[in-house]
C-alpha cells in the first residue's frame, strides 16, 4: 500500500491539511475493494482526484474508467448515454449503442455530479449496484456487467432525499463509503502552498517569472472566503500571471482579483457613540429613538394644552409656542402675499379691451347645475352629438346618456 506522501506526489495533490490527509488516506485504504464510494464537498475542491486514486491502486487500474458528469447529460439521454440504446429505440438511434456500463465493464465508472440525475435513471443505477444487472433502452434483454462505482456531489444529500430528490435506498447503497472533502477555506496554509504552485506552473506555461505576494497579500489570501474554492484559486493566480506587469504582487493589487472582498471581511464597529449619535447598529436602536422621540412630541402637546386651559387661544399663547406648534403639526407659517391693485384709468376706452371675453357666473349654483350646464354647453357646443360631448367631458358616452335622461336634457 502507498503511503500518503507518495500518493500525492504521484496525482499533484498539494496541502498538508489534516481533512485532506484523512480524505487521501480513507482512499488508499478503500481502493483495493470493491465497495461503492461516496466523495462529498462543495464544487471546486478537487473531488476529481479521489476516484482516480482510488482505481489507480485497486486491481482494476489496467481496465478502463470513465467519468461521467451527470449533470452536463439532458434527461432524456442521459439513460442511452449510461446503459446504451438499441437500434430504432428512438429518434435518431439509427444504431445500437454500447452504454458506459458496457465499456468500462470490469473498470471503474466515476459519477461526478450524481445528486442531479433523474429519478427513473436512479432506479435503474441502483439495479446495477445491487446485482450487475442493466437493461439497454428499447431492449427486453437484461445484461451483465462488472463495474467499480465512485459518485461524488456537491449536493446536501440529506435535503435531496426530504425533497424526494434522490432515493434513499440508492444513497445509502452509494455511500458504503463516505469521504468528504474540506472546502479551500479550511485549510488554512494550504492555500498559500497552492497559490505558489500554480504561480509556477503559468510562469512557465506562459515564459514569463513567476508572481510572488507581500506578506500583507499573503495574509489577505488566507482570510479570503473562497466561494469558489481550489478551482477559483487557479483562475485568480493565472489573471495575475497574465495581466500584471510587476511580479511582486501587493494587497492593494490583489484586492482587485478578489470579488466581493468587502463582503468576507469582518465588520467593524465604532464604539464611539458620542460621535455617532445618529448612527444605529441595529433595528432595537431605531425603534428605541422612536419611542424616545415620541415621548417628547408627548410631553410638548401635554405643554402647549396646559397653556391653553390657562391662558386660551391668546397671541401671547401662539408666541410662546410658536416652534412647538410648528414641531408637532408640521406646518410652516408663511406669510400673507401682498396683492397689487392695479388702477385702470376711467378714461380707457372699452374698445380696446374686444379680445376680452367677459364671463358671468351665478357663485350660488350647486355642483349638480354647475354640471347640467357643463353637458348642455357641450352638446350645444358639438351640435348634439353625444360621442364629441362625451369625449370632451372626459367621461364614457354611457354616462353621458344616463345623465342626459337624469337631467332630462
Amino acid at each position: 500500500m502507498e503511503n500518503l506522501q507518495a500518493t500525492k506526489q504521484r496525482f499533484g495533490i498539494i496541502g498538508n491539511d489534516l481533512q485532506l490527509n484523512r480524505a487521501i488516506e480513507k482512499a488508499i485504504r478503500v481502493a483495493p475493494t470493491d465497495i461503492s464510494v461516496l466523495v462529498v464537498g462543495e464544487s471546486g475542491v478537487g473531488k476529481e482526484s479521489v476516484p482516480k486514486i482510488i482505481h489507480q491502486l485497486s486491481h482494476r487500474k489496467h481496465a478502463k474508467y470513465i467519468a461521467v458528469n451527470c449533470g452536463a447529460i439532458p434527461e432524456g439521454t442521459i439513460d442511452s448515454e449510461l446503459f446504451g440504446h438499441e437500434k430504432g429505440a428512438f429518434t435518431g438511434a439509427t444504431a445500437t449503442r454500447k452504454g458506459y456500463f458496457e465499456v468500462a465493464d470490469g473498470g471503474t465508472i466515476f459519477l461526478d455530479e450524481v445528486g442531479e440525475l433523474p429519478l427513473t435513471t436512479q432506479v435503474r443505477l441502483l439495479r446495477v449496484l445491487e446485482n450487475g444487472e442493466f437493461i439497454k433502452v428499447g431492449s427486453s434483454q437484461v445484461q451483465k456487467t462488472n463495474v467499480r462505482i465512485v459518485a461524488a456531489t456537491n449536493v446536501n444529500m440529506h435535503n435531496a432525499i426530504s425533497n424526494g430528490k434522490f432515493r434513499e435506498d440508492l444513497y445509502y447503497r452509494l455511500s458504503t463509503i463516505e469521504i468528504p472533502l474540506p472546502p479551500l477555506k479550511q485549510r488554512g496554509e494550504d492555500i498559500h502552498l497552492l497559490f505558489r504552485k500554480f504561480a509556477a506552473d503559468f510562469a512557465q506555461k506562459y515564459r514569463m517569472p513567476t508572481i510572488r505576494l507581500e506578506e500583507n497579500a499573503v495574509k489577505l489570501l488566507l482570510n479570503y472566503n473562497f466561494p469558489g474554492n481550489i478551482r477559483q484559486l487557479r483562475n485568480i493566480a493565472e489573471q495575475i500571471s497574465v495581466v500584471e506587469e510587476n511580479r511582486l504582487i501587493s494587497p492593494e493589487k490583489l484586492v482587485q482579483y478578489l470579488p466581493n472582498i468587502q463582503g468576507n471581511l469582518p465588520a467593524v464597529v465604532n464604539n464611539n457613540k458620542a460621535n455617532n449619535n445618529n448612527d444605529f447598529s441595529n433595528e432595537r436602536d431605531i425603534m428605541y429613538k422612536i419611542l424616545f422621540d415620541m415621548r417628547n412630541d408627548i410631553n410638548d402637546l401635554k405643554k402647549l394644552t396646559l397653556d391653553l386651559l390657562k391662558e386660551g387661544n391668546s397671541k401671547q399663547v401662539q408666541e410662546d409656542n410658536h416652534r412647538l406648534i410648528q414641531k408637532i403639526y408640521q406646518e410652516q407659517q408663511t406669510e400673507t402675499p401682498k396683492v397689487e391693485v392695479v388702477q385702470i384709468p376711467e378714461s380707457a376706452n372699452q374698445n380696446n379691451y374686444d379680445f376680452v371675453e367677459t364671463i358671468e357666473e351665478d357663485e350660488n349654483l350647486s355642483l349638480q347645475e354647475k354640471e347640467i350646464e357643463m353637458i348642455r354647453r357641450s352638446l350645444e357646443k358639438n351640435n348634439g352629438k353625444r360621442k364629441l360631448a362625451s369625449k370632451e367631458l372626459g367621461i364614457s358616452e354611457r354616462t353621458l346618456y344616463r345623465k342626459i335622461k337624469q337631467y332630462d336634457l
